[in-house]
């Protein structure tokens, strides 16, 4: 597999810039293309996202938008499909994921204490959860990105 899929990432609204860093990092690692940064979600040069981010910034593209809306749709029009990482009503359990190795895909993390933005939710063609056995339920937001954004890349290793 080469260096860079096709696959990118939307921050909505991460309030932690050290959470931000841990994505950038996980996104250099496995390859994926770039980050959009949207609304509160911080922005590089920062201090707190290069303490996490190790120098991922400089090997990860990145966009800022203020409305992640804006870049759903754009990404959309562009023929990504939307996957909010989010416990939901119609949440397709994680290990029941199969990339289509054709597609490009947009995987939207959501804000540490409320998740990802309903209008987000409703503008996705899947939503995509982590089964958890635990009593609390979630995962911290960049913990979710390895766990999903390995997921891919592994399924997509066994196919080719």
């Amino acid at each position: 597999m080469n260096n860079q899929n096709k696959h990118v990432i939307i921050a909505d609204n991460i309030r932690s810039a050290q959470n931000i860093g841990s994505i950038f990092r996980t996104c250099d690692a496995l390859g994926y293309s770039k980050i959009y940064l949207c609304g509160i979600s911080a922005t590089p040069p920062n201090k707190e996202i290069a303490k996490s981010a190790l120098g991922a910034t400089e090997s990860v593209l990145w966009e800022y938008s203020i409305n992640s809306i804006d870049v759903v749709n754009q990404l959309k029009s562009n023929g990504y499909i939307i996957c909010s990482v989010e416990q939901h009503d119609n949440s397709l359990a994680l290990q029941d994921f199969v990339p289509n190795s054709n597609a490009k895909y947009a995987f939207v993390l959501g804000n540490e204490v409320d998740g990802v933005s309903k209008d987000i939710i409703d503008a996705s063609e899947i939503c995509l959860e982590i089964p958890q056995f635990g009593t609390k339920k979630s995962f911290n937001v960049s913990v979710a990105a390895g766990i999903v954004l390995w997921d891919v890349v592994s399924k997509s290793m066994q196919k080719s």
